[in-house]
């Protein structure tokens, strides 16, 4: 390993080499209106049926593996119930063969008003018709900076990284967890800079407990031409990463040009935020290439639901609407694979997963003998 704790590049490939084709969605289960629905104990058990079904359609999918963004508050304050619950997800996701992508901290916060509440426990409201399942979310365009509720805090920010600490501590010699996820789209909101210190705080805690799992952080705003440098941020994440992650809701000309400058860095690449049908960010398009590439490929969201991730993004609405993005197709599903009755929104879109799911699995059996 270098010093900084980064896996060599022999080390991650012969990790990344071992298992098959890592495919599979960010998860929440249809009946959540949001994370903190997702780890709670109110509703947990009725939720965790709906996820069980959920999982067995994942796994006639295809797909091995979700990305999974744990709830600060409700560790905080269910602490007992929620790290009980957290083995339960997983342990219900390896009974369908399917391992789990953890992401530690997350930078997506809507912007600063006088109507922001701190979230609570209990019932959770949601908004139909908005992408996110709120009216006034991070998902809107943001013209002022994003408070985050904990990690600006210096006291919750301590707390937070007790979280961190104990479930990687805990899990980090579990084979059902495959990779740390150390920060979710950091900088997002317009917080830049003020990130940049969190991040390195949090890859240092994590290399600190030294866990069997590899480590990445995503760059979500990555251009495909190299003659636009990467942001401190971006540089820093790239350069601290076992294995190169990133997000990508472009279309598939996009995707070509941003796999092509990330290959130069010569370690494997998952692609863990992708599908926007209305953007041109598609499954025909994409998933054959995450395969032939074998870039492993998390989608956004599984099974319509309360979150309503179908929806646009609001800045999508917004932009369209003061005509600086208009090329959009609003008749499509933005995220999401299935409907509600677990119908899929697109058959030939599960054919053809299912398709190169068993292509690739046929590969790795081959490779294996």
């Amino acid at each position: 390993m270098l010093q900084n704790g980064r896996w060599s590049e022999e080390k991650i490939w012969n990790w990344y080499n071992s298992r098959p084709w890592l495919r599979g969605c960010n998860y929440m289960s249809a009946d959540c209106a949001n994370r903190v629905d997702q780890w709670q104990e109110y509703g947990f058990e009725e939720r965790f049926e709906t996820t069980e079904e959920e999982l067995k359609l994942m796994q006639q999918t295809g797909f091995n593996t979700v990305r999974l963004i744990p709830e600060f508050i409700v560790w905080q304050q269910e602490h007992d119930g929620f790290m009980e619950r957290f083995e339960r997800y997983i342990s219900l996701c390896d009974k369908y063969g399917i391992s789990c992508m953890i992401t530690l901290a997350n930078d997506c916060m809507p912007p600063a008003s006088e109507t922001w509440r701190m979230t609570t426990l209990g019932e959770q409201k949601y908004d139909w018709g908005y992408h996110g399942g709120r009216k006034r979310s991070q998902h809107g365009v943001n013209r002022t900076m994003g408070p985050h509720p904990f990690l600006d805090d210096p006291a919750l920010r301590e707390e937070y990284f007790t979280m961190v600490r104990e479930i990687v501590t805990k899990y980090k010699d579990d084979e059902r967890i495959c990779i740390w996820d150390v920060y979710n789209e950091p900088g997002n909101s317009k917080r830049e800079t003020v990130t940049l210190p969190i991040l390195k705080r949090m890859f240092e805690t994590v290399r600190e407990i030294s866990p069997s799992q590899p480590l990445t952080c995503g760059v979500w705003r990555i251009s495909g031409d190299e003659n636009i440098p990467y942001d401190d941020i971006e540089q820093y994440s790239i350069d601290n990463s076992d294995v190169i992650s990133y997000h990508c809701y472009k279309e598939y000309n996009d995707h070509i040009r941003i796999i092509k400058r990330l290959k130069k860095e010569g370690r494997p690449l998952i692609n863990t935020e992708w599908l926007g049908r209305c953007l041109g960010n598609d499954v025909f398009s994409l998933f054959p290439l995450f395969y032939l590439e074998k870039i492993g490929c998390y989608n956004w969201g599984f099974v319509a639901g309360k979150y309503q991730t179908y929806e646009p993004w609001d800045s999508t609405w917004q932009r369209y609407f003061d005509g600086t993005e208009t090329n959009v197709d609003f008749t499509k599903w933005f995220h999401d694979l299935y409907r509600p009755n677990h119908r899929p929104y697109d058959p030939k879109e599960i054919e053809l997963i299912q398709e190169f799911c068993r292509i690739a699995d046929e590969d790795f059996s081959k490779n294996e003998k």
